[in-house]
C-alpha cells in the first residue's frame, strides 16, 4: 500500500507553496515595473536640431539631451 497524505508536498501544501511563490514573484515584478516606470516618467529630455535627425542612423542619440 502507498502512504498517501493530503498534507504532503504533492497535495494541498505543495499547491499552496507554489501559489504563494507565484503570487510573490508577480507582486515583486509589479513593484519593480512600477518603480522603473516612475523613474522613466521623471526623466525629462529635450531634442535639439530636429532637422538633422535621420530616419535610420545610430547618431540620433546625440540629439537627445537630459534636462533633469
Amino acid at each position: 500500500m502507498e502512504n498517501r497524505s493530503i498534507f504532503s508536498l504533492h497535495g494541498i501544501t505543495g499547491m499552496l507553496i507554489a501559489t504563494v511563490l507565484l503570487l510573490s514573484i508577480l507582486a515583486g515584478l509589479t513593484v519593480w515595473g512600477i518603480g522603473v516606470q516612475q523613474g522613466s516618467a521623471a526623466n525629462f529630455y529635450q531634442i535639439e536640431n530636429e532637422k538633422e535627425i535621420k530616419m535610420i542612423s545610430t547618431d540620433n542619440a546625440v540629439h537627445v539631451i537630459n534636462v533633469k
